[in-house]
């Protein structure tokens, strides 16, 4: 066993403050420290990080991938993510670091971190992970999904080194006002409300063409807004057997009204466990808003931030299997 720095006695002294209360962040983080499924990720990503023996030691694999984990359930940019971790020694528990033995990683390691998940589109390998972890636990991928999408805002100014917006973002209308930026589309398990697929586009795509993709293809039901109306084709591309439970145009005036409308509350009862997915991700993890430019990089941000929304969404069902 290591012997204690000053700088960690000081970190723990917390638990001799007579008033002192576990607070929302400790609590979450605790719970984080035990349903992630740290060694798995490590693995995803061990295959493409430095080695030992070539220059300086590289900083631990999973320290960094706590790091980054913190930067994303927080919404910090990486030169606020170090300043986080010099200010909190809640976030330097969770991460590891003793200021009495070593630095925080800085802003620079952290971005190089990012870029080589982005390089190697390993956001899309620990996505795929965290669902094999969670089906393993018995949330298993059942036979409806629901299909939705989100609009995430880009910055629309042109005052900038390039004096243009993101050639790779784009606007679209949404009722009565536009949006720039791109959109995130999720296909969500009818059952347990976890996000099992994704595609990341501009937002001027139609809801509709990226659906055969949200599909795993053994489903038996199919849940949507008006946007995924009458395209049965697009489903049974892909799901043959899938039933077509979108919600329905309703046509002021028509015989049907009155009916189209009691079907399509039934039908939002369920399509509605798609926004809890929307609600982390976005209220939570602060993804309101792209934080880099380009679709790719946003696409990584967003496939991690469902993998960790999934956990989070499965964290009731999770803490019952770790009780004794």
């Amino acid at each position: 066993m290591k012997q204690q720095t000053l700088s960690m006695a000081a970190d723990c002294n917390e638990q001799y403050e007579k008033y002192r209360k576990p607070t929302r962040r400790d609590a979450f983080l605790a719970a984080m420290e035990s349903l992630v499924p740290w060694a798995a990720l490590c693995g995803v990503i061990e295959p493409h990080y430095p080695k030992a023996g070539n220059g300086r030691p590289p900083i631990g694999l999973e320290r960094m991938l706590r790091m980054y984990f913190v930067q994303h359930w927080f919404n910090l940019a990486d030169e606020a993510c170090e300043d986080a971790l010099l200010d909190s020694p809640a976030l330097r528990r969770f991460v590891g670091i003793d200021l009495g033995r070593e630095r925080v990683p800085d802003a620079t390691t952290l971005l190089k971190f990012r870029r080589r998940l982005e390089d190697n589109k390993l956001g899309e390998a620990l996505f795929a992970k965290v669902g094999e972890v969670l089906q393993a636990s018995g949330l298993k991928v059942g036979t409806g999904t629901i299909v939705d999408a989100t609009i995430i805002a880009a910055p629309s100014s042109t005052k900038n080194a390039q004096g243009e917006r993101d050639p790779e973002m784009h606007q679209t209308k949404k009722g009565q006002q536009w949006h720039f930026g791109m959109k995130l589309h999720i296909g969500v398990d009818s059952k347990t409300g976890l996000a099992h697929s994704a595609v990341v586009t501009a937002a001027n795509v139609h809801d509709k063409h990226p659906l055969p993709t949200l599909l795993h293809g053994a489903e038996k039901e199919v849940f949507g807004d008006s946007a995924y109306a009458s395209q049965q084709e697009l489903m049974h591309s892909k799901a043959p057997q899938a039933r077509d439970c979108t919600n329905q145009r309703v046509r002021p005036g028509s015989a049907t009204e009155g009916l189209d409308e009691v079907l399509n509350r039934a039908k939002s009862k369920v399509r509605a466990r798609v926004e809890h997915v929307f609600a982390v991700v976005k209220r939570l993890w602060g993804f309101s808003k792209v934080r880099y430019r380009g679709l790719a990089k946003n696409a990584t941000r967003s496939f991690v931030a469902l993998g960790l929304a999934n956990i989070y969404l499965a964290r009731k069902t999770l803490h019952g299997q770790l009780r004794p």
